[in-house]
């Protein structure tokens, strides 16, 4: 027996409409000092494998 997409029966176009306020992307909150220092963490150890990859690279 095949699933189905859309289990209620009902037709959709297939786009959805959403209210601007749901659509706009979320926000990073670091709350606490130890969240800052981990996502700032991340970040340098990031910039720090594309330097390591890119001089392991060579010329």
């Amino acid at each position: 027996m095949p699933e189905k997409q859309n289990p209620t029966g009902r037709h959709s176009d297939g786009s959805r409409a959403y209210p601007g306020e749901k659509a706009r992307q979320g926000e990073i909150i670091l709350r606490k000092p130890w969240m800052r220092a981990v996502f700032m963490a991340g970040l340098v150890g990031c910039a720090l494998l594309a330097l390591g990859i890119r001089i392991a690279a060579g010329p």
